[in-house]
């Protein structure tokens, strides 16, 4: 017998646990993951965006617009952040799989943890300021990043 030849490819993978764990987020909006694995395909850590541990996600703005003071911008952790605080491990020349490019903060997060690759699965705020702002200093810090490329076939997993 032969093994199987339709099993899925590591950047799938991790994409595919970057995306379910962003179904763990209560953000009505945007909903984003992140999988950190090192250089022997062992995962590190994952995340996802929300509120900060112990501020109930009932109370949580999780409006876009008005004041600041009362919207998701002031509170929420990004996935990228959750993923390196939650890590046990050095994440010393790693790679972060998440579905959403980083902003500016998760980028500077990413280059002090140290992790080297970025692969990342949409960037809707390309050309945005803060987007500009992260490629440069990943960049300027020799962090690669590259957009994941799916393989023209959706996964269905039945639990």
């Amino acid at each position: 017998m032969k093994k199987r030849n339709d099993f899925i490819d590591w950047d799938t993978y991790f994409m595919g646990i970057a995306k379910l764990s962003a179904l763990r987020s209560k953000d009505p909006n945007t909903t984003v993951g992140a999988c950190i694995v090192d250089d022997d395909k062992k995962i590190l850590s994952c995340g996802y965006n929300g509120a900060p541990t112990g501020f109930s996600d009932e109370i949580m703005p999780w409006d876009r617009d008005g004041d600041f003071i009362n919207t998701k911008y002031a509170y929420v952790c990004h996935a990228e952040a959750n993923a390196i605080l939650n890590s046990h491990s050095d994440l010393r020349g790693s790679t972060i799989y998440v579905d959403l490019f980083p902003c500016n903060e998760c980028a500077k997060l990413i280059i002090q943890a140290g992790i080297k690759k970025v692969i990342y699965y949409s960037d809707k705020y390309n050309g945005t300021e803060g987007n500009i702002v992260a490629k440069k200093l990943f960049d300027e810090c020799n962090v690669q990043y590259t957009k994941y490329i799916p393989k023209n076939k959706d996964y269905i997993i039945k639990l």
